[in-house]
């Protein structure tokens, strides 16, 4: 079923499944409103002062010819998660459908994962004493919704799906479109791909506005 109707991922097994979910974010449609942000937090019961979805931006130029560049971030469900590789318990683990997730029953909040992720993704749930992180939403995509930042962007700037799938509106997204990791040179090789990221990163290069991590944030994929 087609992103059209704002609503439906599809009808789609979770674990142990051959989908890759995926997400593409299209910075040249992003308004910063963060719908995705306050979306995120009231589905899953996120706690105050903590984001599992939010929104960086960049400031270019003086006043009063100034604009504001947008960066939505979460976790990247990376192929190859380096918080998978560094928890001592395994409460860490990446799903069939490629979505990272933790067990907060095997958790031990030692935040080794959190000093392992090179995307700042994660914190420790004050509540429940655990690593918290963004999830995909997989209890709404196994019920074949949309993920909550999704379904809310006002800008219809996230796309959400099976990246196995060539027929998925996320893969003939990626095939018309260039597009391009965070931090690439981590070897983690992410799920959520940009496009309109060289612009903000050029922004940043700029003095304007700085944030860390932006060495080696871009790299061009020909293929997923």
């Amino acid at each position: 079923m087609e992103r059209n109707d704002q609503h439906y991922v599809g009808e789609k097994e979770g674990a142990g499944s051959k989908v890759r979910w995926g997400m593409v974010v299209d910075l040249r449609r992003c308004i910063g409103c963060h719908a995705c942000s306050i979306a995120c937090k009231a589905e899953n019961e996120v706690p105050v002062g903590v984001f599992r979805a939010w929104v960086k931006y960049v400031d270019k130029g003086t006043y009063p010819n100034v604009t504001r560049q947008f960066l939505p971030r979460l976790c990247n469900h990376c192929k190859s998660p380096s918080c998978v590789r560094v928890c001592p318990t395994k409460a860490t683990y990446k799903r069939g459908d490629g979505a990272v997730v933790v067990d907060n029953n095997k958790c031990i909040g030692c935040r080794s994962c959190m000093t392992a992720c090179p995307y700042d993704a994660r914190f420790l749930n004050a509540v429940t004493k655990t690593a918290d992180k963004c999830t995909f939403c997989v209890h709404r995509i196994e019920k074949g919704l949309l993920p909550a930042c999704v379904q809310s962007c006002l800008g219809r700037a996230r796309i959400f799906g099976d990246l196995n799938d060539p027929g998925s509106e996320i893969s003939r997204y990626v095939a018309r479109n260039p597009v391009k990791q965070l931090n690439p040179a981590t070897g983690n090789d992410p799920s959520v791909f940009y496009i309109g990221l060289e612009e903000y990163v050029e922004t940043l290069r700029g003095g304007v506005t700085s944030i860390a991590g932006t060495e080696g944030l871009l790299e061009q994929r020909g293929d997923i």
